[in-house]
């Protein structure tokens, strides 16, 4: 059978996965600052896939050279060299724009280094410190999901600066540097461990004493390219295989003399490895192919020539993000009810307004950041959501302007934007949590400002207008709502005051809800996901965020029991579950919105895991799922 015309082949992706040469499309390299030869703010892109120029990108809030930068798929996160301050900012990969603040290195350091990082923890090693000058030794550490202060990773094997680094998805090694005030350069390569904090431990030694060199990691191999033996500089490009320990063996030769000392920045994404700028200032990229020792060959131009910024570089698919946590790829063909997940609506303003009308999709069987769907009609937050296996609907919520009745629907199948479906019986925000049995959804409490009882459904199918339910025992907002084939639960909310109530009604009849039990910890703001016999409900606000997860088994009636811990506490985010996995996407942390992402087991108990990141940190959001336990027969 042909597999022209496919949006990928399952086998073909296997062999290259298999071969290292499995990339996200598009990879994305960028280098930040640099010297052109007075500071620059400039931050420029190339699409790494193919050949050709940079574009620009944003800007860095302050022009800045000898910055290190890293990232994981979606955030890059740079910290300023070059004045001897311990800023770090970051930015999102994917759309563009300028940076923004991050937190602080724990020493401010000149002239750092980087053994490189994984999807969740970036390092910025060595370094010069401030009058009275001295090279140092601190490996500090910061997670790109989040916001905050480096903390202390472990020690360098040699206190150095001017080094350059990068690793794969296990270990970070770092190549060379200057040893001052000892006014000697420096042939040691030493690597660390990503998964546990700690000192470098000794690798080998690099084929000559160098610094301001480039470094970057591979799939397989890491890479030295260049720099300055003094009183000469060297093309050499050293290679090491990351796995094992050694010297560095020759690779080839830099084919552009002005890479080899004081260049702009070098990135890679497990094929190529690309160096740009160089000394005297030019705007020249040069690239390798990792899997194939020879010379380097011309790339394309940088929109503006840079130098100094040897480890000022990284990619959106460098070789320390590993491919379940890349972009997840389409199938060839969608299975209504495999696992689709959708966070829908939002804000990604702390919650002081800037409602948004994103929605974005993940893939609840498999681990990965999300990716881009399309729009809802109306830019909201705290709307709630509810649907079939094969259509999400969207309702009401908070507009920039005013509350909302309106809902909206999209086809699950295909990547596009919303369309009106019809209006609530009421108008009303705060998570009217919506439940549903795959023919029925329905859409329960809220608030008008008023706390509202009100339920009311509609038939997914069909277009149109809500039709009256029944009421809740309790008005209240925010509660959290799940479903099995029969019964949809909602839990906590606020009446104001937080509330443990539990209550529930049949989905295919018409009536008032009855009393099932209590949650455990009165909250609200809380995330709902389900199996077919058990629900669980994650997080909310006590009205301190809470980490709390507890569950029922639906069948029956009564309290709530403990379920575990999320791995950070929080509030305001999507439940999306599957009938075995229960997935919580975005939510508020202290003072900032997150694009975390964390899943849990819903068949036992115990803590939340890692799942991947959201596109863009949001909180007030929704979630829905073409294969929630409400469809399962």
């Amino acid at each position: 059978m042909s597999n022209s015309g496919k949006v990928w082949d399952i086998r073909e992706a296997y062999k290259k996965q298999r071969a290292n040469t499995w990339t996200r499309s598009p990879s994305k390299g960028f280098w930040f600052g640099g010297a052109t030869p007075s500071a620059s703010n400039v931050i420029q892109t190339v699409n790494m896939d193919s050949t050709g120029n940079a574009t620009d990108f944003g800007d860095l809030s302050r022009a800045a050279v000898r910055n290190v930068a890293n990232s994981s798929s979606v955030r890059g996160v740079v910290a300023f060299g070059g004045t001897s301050d311990t800023t770090i900012h970051y930015n999102d990969l994917k759309s563009g724009g300028n940076t923004s603040s991050f937190g602080d290195l724990s020493a401010a350091r000149d002239y750092m280094m980087s053994h490189g990082g994984v999807e969740t923890r970036v390092t910025f090693s060595g370094g010069s410190t401030p009058g009275p000058e001295a090279s140092s030794n601190v490996i500090d550490v910061v997670s790109p999901q989040t916001t905050g202060n480096a903390v202390d990773f472990g020690d360098c094997t040699v206190a150095r600066n001017a080094g350059s680094g990068g690793g794969n998805e296990t270990r970070g090694v770092c190549f060379g540097g200057y040893l001052y005030p000892s006014n000697v350069d420096s042939n040691v390569i030493d690597f660390v461990n990503f998964a546990s904090f700690g000192n470098a431990s000794d690798f080998g030694d690099l084929s000559s004493a160098q610094i301001y060199n480039n470094g970057v990691g591979g799939k397989v191999r890491a890479f030295n390219m260049g720099g300055n033996n003094y009183p000469g500089n060297t093309s050499q490009i050293d290679f090491v295989t990351i796995a094992t320990t050694g010297n560095g063996a020759d690779f080839g030769d830099l084919t552009f003399t002005d890479h080899n000392n004081y260049a702009g920045g070098s990135c890679e994404n497990k094929i190529k490895a690309l160096v740009g700028g160089g000394t005297p200032v030019t705007n020249t990229i040069s690239f390798i192919t990792q899997a194939t020792a020879g010379n380097s060959s011309d790339f394309g131009d940088l929109t503006t020539a840079i130098r100094e910024n040897n480890s000022g570089a990284t990619s959106n698919n460098h070789s320390g993000i590993t491919d379940e946590n890349m972009i997840q790829r389409p199938s060839v063909t969608y299975m209504p009810g495999s696992g689709r997940g959708f966070t829908n609506a939002g804000t990604t303003t702390g919650g002081s307004g800037g409602s948004i009308n994103t929605i974005e999709m993940i893939f609840v069987p498999t681990l990965g950041n999300a990716l881009d769907f399309g729009d809802l009609t109306l830019a909201r937050q705290l709307p709630g959501s509810t649907n079939s296996v094969t259509r999400s609907c969207v309702a009401g919520g908070e507009t920039p302007s005013a509350q909302t009745n309106t809902i909206d629907s999209y086809e699950m199948q295909s990547l596009g934007n919303a369309s009106d479906f019809g209006d609530l019986t009421v108008t009303r925000r705060s998570f009217p949590g919506g439940g549903t049995n795959g023919a029925r959804g329905t859409f329960n409490g809220g608030n008008t400002p008023s706390v509202s009882d009100v339920i009311d459904y509609i038939t997914i199918a069909s277009v149109g207008n809500a039709t009256d339910f029944g009421n809740l025992t309790e008005a209240r907002d925010a509660p959290a709502t799940l479903s099995s084939p029969t019964r949809t639960l909602s839990g906590g909310g606020g009446t104001p005051s937080r509330v443990v109530t539990i209550d529930y009604i049949t989905t295919a009849s018409t009536g008032n809800a009855t009393d099932f039990g209590d949650i455990t910890v009165a909250r609200n703001q809380l995330a709902p996901v389900s199996s077919t016999t058990r629900g669980v409900w994650i997080a909310g606000y006590t009205p301190s965020r809470s980490d709390v997860m507890d569950y029922v088994t639906i069948a029956s009636t009564g309290n709530a029991t403990d379920f575990g811990d999320l791995a950070q506490a929080r509030a305001a985010g999507a439940g999306i579950s599957n009938n075995i996995r229960g997935v919580y996407a975005g939510g508020e942390v202290p003072g900032t919105d997150t694009d975390q992402i964390e899943f849990i087991t819903i068949a036992t108990t115990g803590g939340s895991s890692d799942f991947g990141n959201l596109v863009t940190a949001k909180q007030y959001v929704t979630g829905t799922c073409d294969g929630n336990s409400g469809l399962q027969s």
